[in-house]
């Protein structure tokens, strides 16, 4: 069947995409996004590489036992820094979503994109959860609010903001994070 295929091959280059994205917004002039970027980076490609189809890689067991110790690693991280900011919070539960879904894989690695898996149901049930109303909310802060220039009637005078750098978007950044969001639902599905 080719439909789990291509859906892992979507999937990687949705995940490959964000995290080069993810790359670029660690140019940032802001601190606080080069600091989110480096660990949605990490997502983004760990998602990538753990979506990769079985039938052109099928990583040994010591693989997955690595992802969950990579992502154990950035879980630790994500819990001390959501000591200054609860965003990290989200972080946190990707992080831990990452190693369960690794562990799963490490136990019945067979199980590899989409051919069932060995999660715990109530647990990926939970996650799922998670994640859709992460999707959502994501979802309803993307959508277009008046602002204040266009209030005002539009400003367009020499006086205006800093010109934004595609490291410093803001809306881009959140668009990278429903990415992420949507394709962990996709991988969770699979477990």
């Amino acid at each position: 069947m080719h439909g789990p295929a291509q859906a892992g091959w979507l999937l990687v280059a949705l995940c490959a995409a964000t995290g080069s994205y993810c790359l670029l917004r660690m140019r940032s002039r802001v601190e606080a996004q080069r600091r989110t970027a480096g660990g949605e980076a990490l997502m983004g490609f760990g998602m990538a590489l753990m979506a990769v189809p079985a039938a052109v890689l099928a990583p040994p067991r010591w693989a997955w036992l690595g992802y969950a110790a990579v992502f154990g690693a950035a879980a630790l991280r994500a819990l001390w820094a959501v000591r200054g900011n609860r965003h990290h919070l989200h972080h946190l539960v990707g992080a831990c979503a990452m190693v369960y879904m690794a562990v799963a894989m490490a136990a019945t690695p067979t199980a590899h994109a989409g051919h069932g898996g060995g999660g715990a149901p109530a647990l990926t049930g939970a996650l799922l959860l998670y994640f859709a109303g992460y999707v959502l909310w994501s979802g309803v802060r993307l959508l277009p609010v008046p602002t204040l220039a266009a209030t005002e009637g539009g400003g367009g005078g020499g006086g205006g903001g800093a010109v934004m750098g595609w490291a410093d978007r803001t809306e881009l950044a959140m668009v990278c994070r429903l990415s992420m969001g949507i394709a962990m639902i996709a991988m969770l599905l699979t477990l």
